[in-house]
């Protein structure tokens, strides 16, 4: 075989070994990010209710105040009461006292309102920073994990990375921009088999001229269809492969 085309062969397989972890980062990845959105919507649903919760209690806060003036405007009617002198005064100060409790009525109910709502949204909130501190410790759990998992791959790559230098120095110049232009578009499929008289990056037939040079394997022969570099499996590449 060509002494060129086994260093491709060498340096396709480097590559694809290489590329070959990226799957499992990813997977990797989404594993934590799965977790990750789920800790960011209980977050939102966490901090909806704080929200909610502050926002009652705001209002709670302005009825009590407004009550406070209502009973402040009786206690000066009553004092008023004693100084009217004629029915008409008295009619309207009457009117000014029903109008006020209406609205003592009133804000009495909301503010019972608002905090039987904020009973039930605080249980919710237990319920949700519990959801919370749990999805957390899981996260922390599984990045522990993975990060282990990406050590030993990162630690494997480095070693192939290693390799591929090696190798790459010894190939030369030309026939190394050769390969990697065609890597460009063509990925780990730079460099394929023939198989049935096939190539096995397009899977187009070859013609028996461009076959018997790829069975010949004295120069690199590219795919007539594709553009791939190819090659004949040996037996031993074929029972690993």
């Amino acid at each position: 075989m060509n002494k060129h085309l086994q260093e491709l062969i060498d340096l396709s397989k480097i590559d694809k070994a290489i590329d070959s972890y990226n799957p499992q980062l990813e997977a990797a990845d989404k594993k934590l990010n799965k977790v990750q959105k789920k800790i960011d919507m209980a977050q939102a649903e966490f901090d909806d209710l704080t929200a909610g919760i502050a926002d009652n209690e705001e209002k709670v806060k302005t009825f009590e105040e407004q009550l406070t003036l209502l009973n402040e405007q009786l206690a000066s009617n009553v004092k008023k009461s004693k100084e009217i002198t004629t029915e008409k005064e008295m009619k309207a100060l009457s009117l000014e006292e029903d109008i006020a409790k209406e609205k003592m009525t009133f804000a009495n109910e909301e503010i019972e309102r608002l905090q039987g709502m904020n009973e039930s949204k605080k249980e919710l909130l237990t319920e949700s920073e519990s959801k919370v501190n749990l999805l957390t410790a899981e996260f922390s759990e599984i990045n522990s994990e993975i990060s282990v998992e990406k050590a030993v791959i990162e630690k494997s790559k480095s070693e192939l990375f290693i390799k591929r230098e090696e190798l790459s120095r010894n190939v030369e110049q030309k026939v190394l921009s050769f390969y990697e232009k065609i890597r460009i578009w063509a990925g780990n499929t730079a460099v394929v088999p023939v198989k049935k008289q096939a190539c096995y990056g397009c899977y187009m037939k070859l013609n028996d001229k461009t076959y018997s040079e790829v069975i010949k394997a004295d120069e690199i022969c590219n795919c007539p269809h594709c553009g791939r570099i190819l090659y004949i499996e040996t037996e031993t590449e074929t029972e690993e492969a």
